[in-house]
């Protein structure tokens, strides 16, 4: 086949560590040779994120401003002891929790499906979807190691008129520690808002679930804006194509789900989205079997893998040793994105060359041909598995049939 043109750029972040090694892997093997790629591209690396004091992540956000679509890979969020492993400057933020916020989006994690891989959770037949916020909570927080005692309190200044308001957070009688979060309106609006759009798209159930009996503030506002959202925009739609939302807490939502037979979309606040989201994954067969879209309200679209970076398989991959680290989130993370671009640009042989590529990673597992990962989960098991670039030929090779 000839060479696909792109019409408009997607913008590209680069990342850390394995992934960032099967990044160029994918790019060499399964999208330049059919794709004219036109990217916008940014090394969001923890090193160049250094050197730059953390504004190529910025830069990288308002390029996705400006051109609609981006796709990025893992990147390390450091810890103390990457920033000693590292030299770096400071602990500098997640990456995703700047470009989120930038952005305005709510994330939706979804798993690939394969016919031999079978979930852990034995009742799930269908795809659990995974809703998001992807703003606020413990990723924009505030908080204050405590020395010794003494009282903490949260303080509200109003911009102008009205006499601040207190409140006691906590009467330390020694050392502890202390967090402040908060939220906004419009985000928890246009997080509403898109998971019901999301749903409705797919003709699936929405569960929303928090923990509003014990936040009787700060959880109740994300039920109320919830609810009125679905009131106001989405109740007769949803009872039109068949489909349903409810709330309910957290805990009964984890019992309900883990009993039924999947094909909802489950949307949830920041932090237990995220932990969620690993938990689905992992049911699924693998976490590099999740999809991670971050879709705006405002018309941006991020694609990318729900995992990290693969750090262990990247210490075993610079002391020269084989690694069997599975590629296809990443994969679907770029298709995701070309898929998007073709959407937006009426371009339909990027849409199907996105279709295609995605079939033939499904395929090739389905043929018995998998990352050690996904072993344990397969039904027939194979006798072997197989390495990181073996796993990417494999998908190639396919791919060329295809194509």
């Amino acid at each position: 086949m000839a060479k696909i043109k792109m019409k408009n750029p997607i913008v590209e972040m680069d990342g850390d560590e394995m992934t960032r090694i099967m990044w160029k892997m994918v790019k060499d093997r399964l999208l330049a040779p059919y794709v004219d790629l036109n990217l916008e591209y940014f090394d969001l690396g923890l090193e160049r994120r250094d050197q730059t004091d953390d504004q190529i992540t910025i830069a990288a956000g308002k390029a996705t401003m400006k051109h609609k679509v981006a796709v990025k890979c893992a990147t390390i969020t450091p810890d103390a002891d990457r920033v000693k492993e590292y030299g770096l400057k400071q602990q500098w933020k997640s990456p995703n929790g700047t470009i989120r916020a930038m952005l305005d989006g709510t994330v939706f994690r979804c798993p690939i499906l394969a016919k031999n891989i079978k979930p852990t959770v034995r009742s799930w037949t269908k795809p659990i979807v995974i809703g998001r916020h992807a703003y606020g909570d413990i990723y924009r927080n505030a908080e204050i190691r405590i020395p010794a005692a003494g009282k903490v309190e949260m303080i509200y200044t109003p911009a102008e008129g009205d006499q601040a308001k207190r409140v006691v957070v906590h009467e330390f009688k020694g050392p502890g520690v202390v967090m402040g979060m908060h939220n906004l309106d419009d985000s928890i609006t246009s997080f509403a808002r898109a998971s019901f759009t999301y749903a409705l798209d797919r003709k699936i159930d929405v569960i929303f679930s928090c923990k509003d009996t014990i936040s009787k503030t700060y959880h109740a506002r994300f039920r109320s804006i919830f609810r009125d959202v679905y009131d106001r925009e989405f109740q007769d739609r949803f009872k039109a194509a068949g489909i349903d939302y409810m709330y309910t807490l957290i805990d009964d939502a984890v019992a309900r789900i883990m009993k039924s037979e999947g094909g909802m979309l489950w949307a949830l606040c920041n932090y237990d989205g995220d932990v969620m989201s690993d938990m689905v994954a992992s049911s699924f067969g693998s976490l590099a079997m999740m999809t991670s879209d971050l879709i705006s309200p405002h018309g941006y679209f991020e694609y990318e893998a729900a995992h990290g970076t693969v750090k262990r398989h990247y210490y075993m991959h610079k002391k020269g040793e084989k690694t069997s680290t599975n590629s296809m989130a990443l994969i679907f993370a770029w298709t995701g994105a070309l898929s998007k671009r073709g959407q937006l640009d009426g371009d339909t042989a990027l849409v199907d060359f996105a279709t295609r590529l995605e079939k033939a990673g499904i395929d090739t597992i389905e043929s018995g041909v998998m990352t050690k990962d996904l072993i344990p989960f397969a039904d027939p098991r194979p006798e072997r598995h197989v390495l990181t670039e073996e796993f990417i030929e494999e998908i190639g090779k396919k791919l060329d049939a295809l194509v």
